[in-house]
């Protein structure tokens, strides 16, 4: 039976931990007639699965990667998640400046993964 690659299985992981934390933390934005504090305990539910994605793709993840590369790769999904989530979900458009943005970060994830 085929197993997922070390190296690849951290990422997906932290994909679908990011998906579970981009609405934990803005899916409540359609929804700002809801009271506060039901928003919050529904946000710390959904944060309940995201960490049970995110504390094992680190753990594993460290067997594969630096600390340093963990971050940089966990920070580009949430670009890439958030990015997604806010023209489809949101329905809020991305500028030029958003994706001058987003690639300046992918010019900072380059040099963490590149040896000098």
């Amino acid at each position: 039976m085929p197993t997922i690659s070390p190296a690849v299985l951290p990422i997906l992981m932290l994909f679908a931990s990011n998906v579970f934390m981009t609405f934990a933390w803005y899916g409540h934005l359609k929804f700002k007639e809801s009271w506060l504090p039901t928003v919050v305990l529904v946000s710390w539910g959904i944060a309940f699965f995201e960490y049970w994605l995110a504390v094992p793709a680190n753990r594993w993840g460290s067997e594969v990667y630096s600390a340093a590369q963990l971050k940089t790769i966990q920070e580009v999904i949430t670009l890439v998640v958030f990015a997604a989530f806010s023209v489809l979900y949101l329905k809020e458009p991305l500028g030029w400046n958003h994706g001058l943005g987003f690639a300046l970060i992918a010019a900072g994830a380059f040099f963490i993964f590149h040896k000098w």
